[in-house]
């Protein structure tokens, strides 16, 4: 494989291990710092019934983590602009809500990712959890939010 494809891979890794940790950390309470050594110390370069999981850019992972908890009330922001009148982000299912932040986070602050696949990216990821709306309403939202912070 070539550097370009692992690179875009292990950020795929990271992207999806993001995603968990923002769930985990909204389910359970903890902090970023916790959940970040955890990812570290016992789920990247592990195994899964003997198989090995896929590298991850630890570097990026903890990057997306550390920044959404950073700037989550500007992420928020991002978000509660582009859901429909009268919709809260409380009323996001919890995976939704951290596919956007991360998606947001990426689009606000880590401006040399290009827009497309960032969305991409985040919209794939959707796609993993779920069959029905979600990924078009995470594309729609994503789409909307770089609009905003990209023109």
């Amino acid at each position: 494989m070539s550097s370009a494809g692992k690179s875009h891979q292990t950020r795929s890794v990271a992207r999806l291990a993001a995603i968990q940790a923002l769930y985990q950390m909204e389910v359970s309470g903890a902090g970023a710092e916790t959940v970040v050594r955890e990812f570290v110390d016992h789920r990247f370069g592990s195994e899964i019934e003997g198989e090995p999981l896929a590298e991850a850019d630890e570097a990026f992972f903890a990057d997306i983590v550390r920044g959404v908890v950073k700037d989550q009330a500007k992420i928020d922001q991002l978000i509660a602009k582009r859901l429909a009148t009268g919709w809260r982000l409380d009323r996001l299912d919890a995976t939704v809500r951290s596919i956007l932040r991360a998606g947001a986070f990426e689009l606000s602050v880590l401006k040399d990712i290009p827009t497309e696949i960032v969305i991409d990216e985040y919209v794939e990821i959707a796609k993993s959890f779920f069959e029905g709306v979600e990924p078009g309403f995470v594309n729609g939202a994503l789409d909307g939010i770089a609009r905003d912070e990209r023109g």
